[in-house]
């Protein structure tokens, strides 16, 4: 039997932050490579996901969410990484919420029509529009605004239409070489993962100013025997950002060690030994050098 031609891509998933593009990302994969949360700017570094499927290779690029109005380094970092992640890439997939298009949208859609011809409108949370006939008008008014290649509601939280949106890519991809291999599904090391499942149990048990101050460093990462051992520093910007992380007598900082060493063993497939400290480091998201310590590079 003489086997198709391979087709590879590569997809970024673009919009404004909390829209659900992670969700998205981990939907397309069926496992977790990207952190979720309902507080906005959770995702801040460019993230590849791969998917292999027969001859069709989709290597989808996640991205913080874009954000106008805010003047700290790292919101200006983040910004940077989401509009450099739309040049030279195949296929955009411009991502909205239901009924709702506002300024930040428009602008980040005219920066995409500058990149490329084929933009899919996804429409997400359409589980919280209560009727279609709200939802029929909205569309047909953005397909008469920019000339989308598709535009595909869906329902990333409940997994609605991801089938489909996923043969709309298929339907767009070049012909080309796979670029990775079959069974790979991140280009992120594991060091890199468990930094981020950390601040993601910080981000859902801290309240809602620590996590846009909030970063993690692996200190250690090392094998012995059947466990992993991994200590990691919790940087914060102020002593009572530090005291809620921590929280009475360490309860906090315990429990979210706890809930990232859980989530580690599932995702690494390892025993994990998991210490945790934390640390201030004052402004650090608005300090250029210190960023760049914390693997948030600018330039």
């Amino acid at each position: 039997m003489i086997s198709k031609e391979e087709r590879t891509g590569l997809v970024a998933i673009i919009g404004r932050t909390n829209v659900g593009k992670s969700t998205l990302l981990n939907d397309f994969l069926q496992q977790k490579i990207s952190i979720t949360s309902r507080k906005p700017q959770t995702t801040r570094h460019r993230l590849l996901g791969i998917k292999t499927k027969k001859e069709n290779q989709i290597v989808f690029v996640d991205t913080p969410g874009f954000h106008r109005g805010h003047k700290r380094a790292l919101n200006k970092y983040m910004n940077k990484v989401a509009l450099n992640s739309i040049e030279g890439v195949d296929i955009v997939l411009f991502m909205i919420e239901s009924l709702k298009f506002d300024e930040e949208d428009n602008f980040l859609l005219k920066q995409i029509s500058k990149n490329t011809k084929e933009v899919i409108l996804v429409i997400n949370k359409i589980d919280k529009t209560t009727s279609k006939n709200d939802l029929l008008p909205f569309i047909k008014s953005l397909s008469e605004s920019f000339n989308f290649a598709e535009i595909v509601p869906i329902s990333a939280l409940k997994k609605t239409n991801i089938e489909d949106l996923e043969q709309a890519i298929i339907h767009r991809l070049p012909k080309g070489k796979h670029l990775y291999q079959e069974d790979q599904v991140t280009d992120k090391t594991e060091r890199f993962l468990a930094s981020e499942i950390i601040r993601e149990k910080c981000i859902t048990r801290v309240g809602d100013e620590v996590p846009y101050r909030l970063a993690v460093i692996i200190d250690q990462y090392y094998e012995e025997k059947r466990i992993t051992h991994i200590v990691a520093t919790l940087f914060v910007e102020k002593n009572s950002q530090k005291g809620i992380v921590i929280g009475q007598k360490g309860k906090r900082l315990k429990s979210i060690g706890t809930a990232a060493r859980k989530n580690l063993e599932e995702a690494l497939g390892k025993k994990i030994m998991l210490k945790l400290w934390v640390k201030v480091k004052k402004d650090w998201t608005d300090d250029q050098k210190a960023m760049n310590v914390m693997g948030y590079k600018v330039g």
